[in-house]
């Protein structure tokens, strides 16, 4: 088994799109937990699809600082800067896309 499936403990799709987040829990060697945040983006390249990714990780030490920043840019966003759009609507387009929980397993994109 590759550490990649190894160390996975839990993961969160979130299909956006042409982008794709995933929300990782894993694990280290010595049983610590730390989150990644994958975003994947298809693009056409040579008459076919690609995937470019990026990712990024949040260590618990952090956890709080980065919930308690993300909610405040949020809320920025929606009270100050677009006070009137109906953020609602892309609830129920997501709703409309069945977003998949599951416990470990891996993904059914292909990195190129």
């Amino acid at each position: 088994m590759e550490r990649e499936d190894r160390d996975k403990i839990y993961s969160k799709r979130v299909r956006a799109g042409k982008r794709t987040y995933f929300f990782d829990v894993r694990s280290t060697r010595s049983n610590d937990y730390y989150l990644t945040i994958t975003e994947s983006r298809r693009y056409q390249k040579d008459g076919g699809f690609v995937f470019e990714k990026s990712k990024m990780f949040v260590y618990k030490e952090d956890f709080d600082k980065f919930l308690e920043a993300l909610q405040e840019t949020v809320d920025h966003i929606k009270s100050e800067l677009m006070p009137n759009f109906d953020f609602s609507q892309f609830k129920r387009e997501a709703s409309e896309h069945e977003e998949e929980e599951f416990s470990g397993g891996g993904s059914d994109l292909k990195w190129e």
